[in-house]
């Protein structure tokens, strides 16, 4: 069985982009829903954050990446999502239009990053130390853990100030690797439920349609139905990636065929650290 893997939000954009009608198609899409010139990299006559313009860029190759895969492979037996992965993967499922799921990345991210006009975000990820003695630190500063990618690779969620502190101590601790990245909004943590009824109004705005092949959740690895999607968005937002459980869970499920759908590798990078640690 095969998986098709949704990644979030990328770091950074690509330098050269396609330049044919399905990404000219999709292009436009997004030109006219989320008010984005690819090409550009810009706003049109609306003006949201650089993390926003990610997020749309994000969506918008994993469409692409997606049209492409269709005339390469059947729909596969599972599509999985991580974090912002979520928009474009209700689009491959079928439970979204295109273009709806590029107008809602874009209206989830202009109301999260409203958040970040009145605090200062940041992400801080950490590789090399176990759980515990991340979650201590994460308490110990009042940051919040936000994705568990592997069993030494996460990323931690909450102010900038505390979260600098934090990634200091997951030095002192013997991290391999801690970095902070400034965002708009403590993603994947308690603290979006100041925005809570804001985005139970967007997500009350779609109808979605029933997955039309299984769509498993990075929280609980529940298979989502067409009813479960308005909430499980609003929650997803609010609570950690679980992303190794998930991989673990679709292995258990007799996926052997893993593509990610997106700009970059990481998943993949993930998938073969547990791989790994499942074999020795």
């Amino acid at each position: 069985m095969n998986c098709f893997m949704f990644p979030g939000q990328p770091l950074s954009r690509g330098t050269d982009l396609p330049d044919d009608s399905d990404f000219r198609t999709i292009v436009d899409m997004a030109r006219r829903r989320a008010f984005f010139d690819m090409e550009g990299f810009s706003w049109v006559g609306n003006v949201a954050t650089d993390n926003v313009k990610l997020q749309v860029f994000g969506t918008v190759m994993s469409l692409y990446r997606f049209r492409g895969l269709r005339r390469e492979y059947s729909l596969p037996e599972f599509i999985a999502e991580h974090s912002m992965g979520i928009y474009p993967a209700l689009a491959a499922c079928g439970c979204l239009a295109e273009e709806e799921a590029i107008e809602m990345t874009f209206r989830v991210g202009v109301c999260l990053a409203r958040m970040g006009e009145t605090h200062s975000y940041a992400l801080g990820c950490v590789v090399g130390l176990c759980r515990e003695p991340l979650l201590a630190i994460a308490e110990n500063h009042g940051v919040f853990m936000a994705n568990y990618n592997t069993s030494r690779h996460f990323l931690l969620s909450g102010e900038r100030s505390n979260m600098e502190a934090a990634m200091a101590e997951a030095l002192d601790t013997g991290a391999f690797s801690a970095k902070t990245f400034p965002c708009d909004t403590p993603l994947h943590t308690p603290l979006i439920g100041e925005i809570d009824g804001e985005l139970r109004e967007i997500f009350a705005d779609y109808r979605y349609a029933e997955p039309r092949t299984r769509l498993m959740d990075h929280i609980n690895q529940d298979c989502l139905e067409g009813g479960d999607l308005a909430d499980f968005l609003r929650e997803e937002l609010q609570r950690p990636v679980y992303w190794e459980k998930t991989y673990r869970a679709l292995r258990a499920s007799g996926v052997s065929g893993f593509i990610e759908v997106g700009m970059g590798d990481s998943l993949k990078k993930y998938n073969r650290w547990i791989d790994g640690e499942m074999s020795s």
